[in-house]
């Protein structure tokens, strides 16, 4: 059993667990399901290395549900496209990350770019929605959003250690958190003004 069906294992036992914890009126199959809620969410959080200590949709009496995370084009005047340095990997990927609860996207977007660039944007609009899970182990929806820088750069967290805007002839290697294919679908989308689902 590869990662992905190892996730999706368990995924699918928790949701069978809430589900019987939400319809079930027999109180020993109900001392069961729990059983099974709690044993996933340790499995779970031995898998993706976090603590469930804040609410999260593990732990919400609902059907779980793909990750949602963020990555922002921003082009300069000149038509150079901004790229993080990774501190982990050392090489460049667009800025973004999950989003984290009950932030909206366009925040979290805004959020990441500050965190990873340390820079203030404008969200000019959204640039698509794609479906990452085929490329990763644990289900994953990516929202694009073409942005605007409004400063100069600030301090940037420890997650980057370098950030820059490249002409496209020319990138730097590139992160892995994103598909070749992805990543220019996603440029190419801001690039011609259009929107791109999955």
């Amino acid at each position: 059993m590869d990662k992905k069906q190892f996730y999706d294992f368990v995924v699918k036992m928790q949701a069978i667990a809430k589900i019987g914890l939400l319809y079930s009126k027999d109180e020993y199959a109900l001392e069961n399901y729990q059983q099974i809620n709690n044993l996933s969410n340790i499995m779970l959080e031995s898998f993706m290395d976090v603590k469930f200590d804040r609410p999260n949709y593990f732990q919400r009496s609902v059907y779980p549900t793909p990750n949602v995370s963020v990555r922002t084009v921003i082009f300069n005047n000149e038509g150079h496209l901004l790229l993080v340095q990774e501190s982990k990997t050392g090489t460049y990927s667009l800025p973004g990350g999950w989003c984290d609860l009950y932030d909206s996207p366009s925040e979290a977007a805004k959020a990441e770019v500050s965190q990873e660039a340390g820079l203030d944007i404008d969200i000019i609009r959204l640039a698509g929605v794609i479906n990452h899970t085929p490329h990763t182990a644990v289900p994953e929806y990516v929202i694009i959003f073409e942005g605007k820088a409004k400063s100069v750069f600030y301090n940037h967290s420890h997650e980057t250690i370098d950030v820059g805007y490249f002409p496209l002839e020319s990138l730097p290697p590139l992160s892995r958190k994103l598909q070749e294919d992805e990543f220019y679908r996603i440029v190419e989308a801001v690039q011609k003004t259009k929107t791109i689902f999955d």
